[in-house]
């Protein structure tokens, strides 16, 4: 009966390979470990300043994608700075996608052709509050467009106009009131 051939113990190309991804898992599960016990906090912080509406999946996509990519970091101690970048990169590109959605749902809704029908009812009810504009003291009207077209402050009508607050307050109640009865029999 033949004896069996001991095992080759000594490392071959391919089992130098296969001990080296060994090492580097290994490493790489330390090294991922530390960096979640050491860094989470601080980099939800991040998230949450950069305005993520999700800060915990943000961090966790941003330490999968360090993950995915652990071979291609030069070094590993830049792991750190890769999950902030990531995080910040991530937060950007969602704040992209969110106002791209915001502009095409604005876009979508202005789009809509009015009636004809409709358009006139506008334009005689435009043209019936600036007449009804053109009737208040200039101090009024003043006020009223720019607290209410121009959405300027109550304080910052007041320095425009030179006048105090409570005078910006009362010229504006003032032509409210004369609008609304003003426009009363219009509606």
């Amino acid at each position: 009966m033949p004896s069996p051939e001991p095992e080759d113990t000594a490392p071959g190309p391919g089992r130098d390979r296969d001990l080296d991804l060994d090492l580097e898992e290994g490493e790489r599960e330390t090294v991922l470990t530390r960096l979640f016990q050491t860094q989470y906090a601080s980099l939800l912080r991040l998230a949450s300043s950069l305005g993520a509406d999700d800060p915990e999946n943000l961090v966790a996509e941003a330490y999968f994608q360090l993950c995915k990519r652990w071979h291609h970091l030069q070094q590993k101690q830049a792991a750190a700075a890769y999950l902030r970048t990531t995080i910040h990169n991530l937060a950007r590109m969602h704040h992209r996608r969110q106002h791209t959605i915001h502009h095409h749902a604005r876009s979508t809704t202005a789009e809509t052709v009015l009636s004809a029908e409709t358009t006139a009812l506008q334009h005689h009810d435009h043209h019936t509050l600036h007449q009804a504009l053109q009737q208040l003291p200039v101090r009024q009207k003043q006020a009223l467009v720019l607290r209410h077209w121009h959405d300027l402050t109550q304080n910052e009508i007041a320095t425009l106009l030179q006048v105090t607050v409570g005078t910006v307050k009362t010229h504006t109640h003032r032509a409210l009131n004369s609008l609304t009865h003003t426009l009363a029999p219009h509606r």
